[in-house]
């Protein structure tokens, strides 16, 4: 069955942490901790106001998301589960989708679309569902496709 598997998981892209106010996270990873914020992302479709911030460097470094809702009491809310979601990096985003929706995996609404980092990104939901029975057990995950540069590095670490 693995070798059958149109694509890769590379790694982790990032972790999204959500909390009704993100000042308070930034006390802990950006002041205290000393990740830098490289940018931000604002959505009313996601409902969501971000910090992205980033542990390493290069095609390797690792994204930490601070998010707050921009309306606590709209969906999707980000606040209500603190670690929000897991992103992993992806060789063949839509190959992955169709693979996974084949073998019964649930994905959130709104299918592959552009990130708030700029990758196309898609949800595998928490739940599975009748019809689509296999989801994250309680967990959201982001799958993110890799950019060139992630991919040649990823290959040149399972080289070594």
């Amino acid at each position: 069955m693995t070798q059958s598997r149109p694509f890769k998981v590379l790694g982790i892209q990032q972790i999204a942490i959500g909390a009704p106010d993100k000042q308070r996270l930034q006390k802990l990873w950006v002041e205290l901790l000393g990740l830098e914020i490289t940018g931000t992302f604002r959505s009313a479709t996601e409902n969501v106001d971000e910090d992205i911030c980033a542990i390493g460097a290069g095609p390797l470094r690792v994204e930490v998301d601070l998010m707050q809702p921009l309306d606590p009491d709209r969906k999707p809310a980000v606040h209500t589960t603190p670690l929000n979601h897991v992103g992993l990096w992806i060789d063949q985003l839509p190959q992955a989708v169709e693979w996974l929706t084949a073998r019964g995996v649930r994905f959130a609404p709104g299918g592959i679309r552009r990130g708030g980092s700029g990758f196309d990104i898609c949800f595998v939901h928490p739940k599975g569902s009748a019809e689509l029975p296999v989801g994250g057990e309680g967990v959201l995950i982001e799958l993110v496709q890799a950019p060139p540069e992630v991919i040649r590095a990823f290959a040149a670490l399972a080289a070594q």
